[in-house]
C-alpha cells in the first residue's frame, strides 16, 4: 500500500467538540509556534516515549528535520485544541502506512485526547483505502500508548527490540 499523499490531506479535520487536527508544514511555520512545539520535545519523559529509553531532548534543528521526515512521509498535523476563540496545538500526529506517530504535549496527557486522535486517524487510514494501520514499535516502557491502541482494538505483533509492533485490520 502507497504512503497516504499529503496534497490530498485536508487542511483541517475536525475531530470533536473543540478538537481539530491541522495539516502542518514545518517550512512554512511561524518561529514561535516551532518553539512551542519544541518544548515537548525538549521534555525528558517526553522523548523517552516517543524515542526509547535513552533518548536525549531535541534541538531546533532535530525537530525540524523530524517534522520535514513526517511531513515527506505521510499525513503530518498538529493536534489543537479550542481554548476561548483561539485554537492551540497541543500534539501532532501523522498517519502512514507503517506507523501513526503521536505525541501530546504533558498537560494533556490522560484526557482523552489520544484516544480521539487515534480513532480520527483510522477514519483517515479507512477513507485513504487502507485495509490495517500498523504501528512499527510502542516501546514496552510506554504503558500508556500500549494500553491506548489496545483499547481501540490494535493486537500486539512481533516483538522489537524494545517493544511491540501493532496492527488494526480495518474492515
Amino acid at each position: 500500500m502507497a504512503e497516504p499523499a499529503a496534497a490530498e490531506a485536508p487542511q483541517f479535520l475536525p475531530i470533536g467538540p473543540g478538537l481539530r487536527l491541522r495539516r502542518f508544514d514545518p517550512d512554512r511555520a511561524a518561529p514561535d509556534l516551532l518553539a512551542e512545539l519544541l518544548t515537548w520535545y525538549q521534555d525528558l519523559e517526553t522523548v523517552r516515549l516517543v524515542d526509547g529509553p535513552v533518548a536525549e531532548p531535541y534541538d531546533e534543528e532535530r525537530l525540524l528535520r523530524m517534522f520535514r521526515h513526517l511531513r515527506d512521509h505521510g499525513e503530518l498535523y498538529l493536534v489543537e485544541l479550542r481554548d476561548g476563540m483561539e485554537w492551540r496545538p497541543v500534539g501532532d500526529v501523522t498517519l502512514q502506512t507503517w506507523a501513526v506517530p503521536i505525541v501530546l504535549a504533558p498537560a494533556v496527557r490522560g484526557q482523552g485526547i489520544g484516544r480521539t486522535v487515534i480513532a480520527a486517524m483510522i477514519e483517515r487510514a479507512r477513507v485513504l483505502g487502507q485495509h490495517a494501520v500498523d504501528v512499527s514499535d510502542i516501546y514496552d516502557t510506554n504503558v500508556a500508548s500500549r494500553r491506548l491502541f489496545e483499547s481501540l482494538g490494535f493486537v500486539a505483533g512481533e516483538r522489537t527490540e524494545l517493544g511491540r509492533r501493532y496492527t488494526l485490520l480495518i474492515t
